[in-house]
C-alpha cells in the first residue's frame, strides 16, 4: 500500500471485490449493451481472456447511439459510457468504430444554450438541468474536449480544448454548489448512481488534477451517505427522487451494484439476467464503473460505517430554502441574495426543480422561449397551462402564486432528514417536508428490514392500472405523491399526517394534480416471516427486525392481479388501503431483537400504545386544516405532533428539523462546511470538498 493511502481499503481486498463482480458480469456477452462491453473489456485486460473488441462494429455503435442520434432524454448517459470505452480501451477499437464514436462526440450538443436542432431534425427532448444530468453533461463535454482537443465541434464551432475549458468552469460551479449546499436529489437510490458514474469517470480519466481530485472527494461523500442510509445493501431510506420500480426492492435499485461491491452485506446475487438485459444492465452501471476503476479506492472507514453493528442515528440538511408560499411582490430576491432573473442562474434553480415558484416564472418562460424548448415533452404540463390561460408572464406568475401547493410538484427545496438504523431495522424520513403540497418523485419515509421487506405510505394521484402507468416513471399510484404528508420522526417512531393543502382540481389544464380520496401503505406480506394484526396495528417481522404500522382510518387489503406488471412479481397482498378520504394519519414503528428480545414482546408494546387524533377538518375551499396526534407507549413516553408542526416529547418541546450539514457518530459538520472528517475509533479520512483534498484522519473522540 502506497504511503499516505493507509486510510483507504486494502488494495487486494478491493481488487478481489472488483474481480468478483467482473467475473459474474461477463458470464454472458451482450454487444448491444455498452456497460456489458465495458465489463468484458476490463475483464479481458485483467484475465487475459480474448477481447470482445472485434465483435464491435459500426452497426453496434449505431444501436448504442439511438438516443444520441434522435435527441432523446438520457442521451448523456449513453455518451458517458461511450467515452469510458474510448478513454479506457480506445486502442482496441477498429478505425471504423473510432470514427463512428468520434462523429458522435463532435456532433453532440453539450448544453441547452448551444444552437437547437434545425428544421426537419428531431425535437430536443434532453433534460439538461437536474442535478445528475447537469453533472453528466459537463463531464462528457470535458472528456470529449480533452480527447479531441484540436478538433472543431459541429454544434458550437468551438475547438475541443475550448469545450474542455468551458466544461471545467461548469464542473467547478457544480462542485462549489454541492460543496456548500449538499445534494438536491437527497439520498436518492436512483440518482446517486447517476452521480457516481460521472464522478468515477472523471476520477479515472480527467487529466486536470484539480478536476480528478474534486471528483474523488465527491465519490467519498456519496459512498459515505450511501453507507449511512443502507441496510443489507438496501438504500431503503427517504429519497429526494425515486420510482416505485426501484424503491420497492434493493435488487432493483441502481445503487445496489455499488453497495454490494463496496460493502458486501447481502447474499442477493448481482442483478444480471440474460433474458432481460435491457432492463437490468443499467441497474449495475455504478458497479461496472467502480469495478474497472484503477485510481479510485474507497476510504476504509466508509466500509466500517456500512457494516457498523450498533445503532446509528444520522441527521442531515441538504439543498437550499425555496418558498413558493412567500407573498407575491415585484422584483423578488432570494433571502441569501441569489437572483431570480439572471439567465446564468437557470441551472442553479432548475437543478432543484424550481421552474414554477412564482418568483421564477418569468425566468422560466424567458428561457423556454429563448431556446425554443416548448416542443419538448418535458415542458408539456407548463405548455398546457400556458395554452389555457395565455402567455402573459404576470398572469402566469399570479396563477403560480395562488396555486403554489399544487404546481410545484417537482420542487426539491431544503430538507432535514433523519435515519435511525440498527443491524436489523432502519427508519428514515424527511422532516415536515413541504406538507400538504404535491410531490412528483419524492419518497418521504420508509421502514426497511432487509433487501425486500420494506414498508411506506403514499397518497395516490390515480388508480392502479396499465393506463395510469404501471411501474413507469409517471405512475402516480406509488411513485408520485399526490400530496406529501407532514412526516415527523422521533427515534424509532414516525407520525405521518396527510392533510392536502389544496382541493383536487376539476380543470382539465390542472388534471395532472388530481388525487384520490384514500391513502395507502406498501406492505409486501410475502417478504416477511410473520404478519399479525393487533387492533388497528399491522405488526410484521423479518429475521430479527420488527415493524408496525397504524392508520387512523380503517384499512383493508386491496388485491391486484399477480399476472400484471403492476404487482412487480408479488403473488400475495401488498397494498394496505385506507379509503374514505385523502386526510389520514399513519404511524410506523420499528424495533429489533436487540431492543425487544422476542417479536411477541414488541407486538405487545405496540398493542399497548395509546393513540389520540384530533381532526381539524377542511376549509370551505378544500384545504385540510391538519391533525393533532398523540402517541403514548410504555417504553418511549408520549410523542405529540400538532397541526402547526410543533412536536413535544413527554411535554417538552423538541425542534423539528433544524439539522446541521451532518450529525452522526462518524461525521459532524455545520451547514456550509466543506471540510469533512469521516472517522470512527480506528481513524478515518479527511475530505475537503472545496479543493479535493483527501488525507488520513485520526480516531474520533468518544464525544464526537
Amino acid at each position: 500500500m502506497a504511503e499516505g493511502e493507509e486510510h483507504l481499503v486494502d488494495p487486494s481486498w478491493w481488487r478481489g471485490r472488483q474481480d468478483h463482480y467482473l467475473s459474474a458480469a461477463t458470464g454472458v456477452f451482450i454487444a448491444r449493451s455498452p456497460l456489458n462491453v465495458i465489463d468484458h473489456l476490463e475483464w479481458s485486460a485483467r484475465s487475459g481472456h480474448p477481447s470482445p473488441a472485434t465483435a464491435i462494429d459500426s452497426s453496434v455503435v449505431d444501436r448504442w447511439c439511438q438516443r444520441i442520434d434522435n435527441w432523446l432524454d438520457c442521451a448523456d448517459f449513453d455518451l458517458l459510457r461511450l467515452l469510458t470505452i474510448w478513454c479506457g480501451y480506445g486502442d482496441q477499437l477498429s478505425p471504423a468504430v473510432r470514427a463512428a464514436l468520434r462523429h458522435r462526440f463532435l456532433g453532440f450538443t453539450y448544453w441547452y444554450t448551444d444552437c437547437r436542432p434545425r428544421a426537419g431534425e428531431p425535437v430536443d427532448q434532453r433534460w439538461y438541468w437536474s442535478e445528475n444530468h447537469r453533472l453528466i453533461f459537463h463531464t462528457v463535454e470535458y472528456l470529449a474536449g480533452q480527447e479531441l482537443p484540436g478538433e472543431r465541434f459541429a454544434t458550437t464551432g468551438l475547438l475541443g480544448e475550448e469545450h474542455r475549458s468551458r466544461a471545467t468552469h461548469r464542473l467547478s460551479r457544480w462542485f462549489d454548489d454541492k460543496s456548500a449546499h449538499g445534494f438536491s436529489e437527497w439520498h436518492s437510490d436512483v440518482y446517486y448512481a447517476k452521480d457516481l458514474a460521472p464522478l468515477v469517470t472523471l476520477a479515472e480519466f480527467a487529466t486536470d488534477p484539480q478536476v480528478a481530485a474534486r471528483a474523488t472527494a465527491f465519490l467519498d461523500l456519496l459512498l459515505t451517505d450511501m453507507a449511512l442510509h443502507s441496510l443489507r445493501d438496501n438504500m431503503g431510506c427517504t429519497h429526494g427522487r425515486s420510482y416505485m420500480r426501484f424503491k420497492a426492492s434493493a435488487t432493483q435499485q441502481p445503487v445496489f451494484g455499488a453497495l454490494k461491491l463496496c460493502f458486501d452485506r447481502t447474499s442477493e446475487p448481482w442483478p444480471l439476467d440474460e433474458d432481460d438485459p435491457d432492463e437490468l444492465l443499467p441497474l449495475h452501471e455504478s458497479a461496472s464503473l467502480l469495478a474497472r476503476a484503477g485510481r479510485y479506492r474507497p476510504p476504509a472507514v466508509v466500509v466500517r460505517i456500512a457494516r457498523h453493528d450498533g445503532v446509528v442515528v444520522d441527521r442531515e440538511r441538504m439543498s437550499i430554502p425555496i418558498d413558493p408560499s412567500e407573498p407575491r411582490h415585484d422584483d423578488p430576491v432570494h433571502p441569501r441574495g441569489w437572483s431570480y432573473s439572471d439567465p446564468e442562474m437557470v441551472p442553479f434553480w432548475w437543478d432543484r426543480g424550481a421552474l414554477t415558484p412564482w418568483q421564477l416564472v418569468p425566468l422560466t418562460l424567458e428561457t423556454i422561449d429563448r431556446y425554443q424548448l416548448w416542443d419538448a415533452g418535458l415542458f408539456a404540463q407548463i405548455r398546457t397551462v400556458r395554452d389555457a390561460v395565455g402567455s402573459d408572464p404576470d398572469t402566469l406568475r399570479e396563477l403560480a402564486a395562488g396555486l403554489h401547493p399544487m404546481v410545484n410538484a417537482g420542487l426539491l427545496s431544503e430538507v432535514d432528514t433523519i435515519t435511525w438504523r440498527s443491524p436489523h431495522a432502519m427508519l428514515s424520513s424527511a422532516q415536515a417536508y413541504r406538507p400538504g403540497c404535491a410531490g412528483h418523485q419524492h419518497h418521504v419515509a420508509q421502514a426497511t428490514l432487509d433487501e425486500h421487506a420494506v414498508v411506506f405510505t403514499n397518497h395516490p394521484g390515480n388508480e392502479a392500472s396499465a393506463a395510469a402507468g404501471d411501474y413507469r416513471d409517471d405512475d402516480r399510484y406509488w411513485t408520485g405523491s399526490a400530496t406529501l404528508p407532514r412526516s415527523v420522526q422521533h427515534d424509532t417512531t414516525l407520525i405521518e399526517c396527510y392533510s392536502p393543502a389544496f382541493a383536487t382540481p376539476d380543470l382539465e389544464a390542472l388534471s395532472g394534480f388530481a388525487y384520490l380520496d384514500l391513502t395507502h401503505a406498501y406492505v409486501p406480506v410475502e417478504h416477511f416471516d410473520q404478519v399479525e394484526e393487533t387492533g388497528a396495528w399491522t405488526v410484521l417481522r423479518r429475521r430479527d427486525g420488527y415493524v408496525a404500522i397504524w392508520s387512523w382510518r380503517p384499512t383493508e387489503w386491496r388485491d391486484h392481479d399477480p399476472s400484471t406488471t403492476f404487482t412487480n412479481g408479488l403473488q400475495g397482498r401488498f397494498d394496505l388501503v385506507a379509503p374514505g378520504g385523502a386526510d389520514n394519519v399513519w404511524i410506523i414503528r420499528v424495533g429489533d431483537v436487540d431492543a425487544w428480545g422476542s417479536f411477541e414482546r414488541f407486538r405487545e408494546e405496540v398493542a399497548s400504545c395509546e393513540v389520540h387524533v384530533v381532526d381539524h377538518g377542511w376549509t370551505p375551499t378544500g384545504e385540510h386544516r391538519g391533525f393533532d396526534v398523540s402517541c403514548r407507549s410504555p417504553s418511549q413516553g408520549r410523542f405529540e405532533l400538532d397541526a402547526d408542526g410543533s412536536m413535544r416529547i413527554d411535554g417538552a418541546p423538541v425542534p423539528v428539523g433544524e439539522h446541521q450539514r451532518f450529525e452522526n457518530p462518524f461525521l459532524r459538520a455545520p451547514r456550509g462546511d466543506t471540510r469533512l472528517e469521516i472517522a470512527d475509533e480506528r481513524g478515518g479520512t479527511s475530505v475537503d470538498l472545496a479543493t479535493g483534498g483527501r488525507r488520513p484522519s485520526g480516531p474520533r473522540r468518544p464525544d464526537g
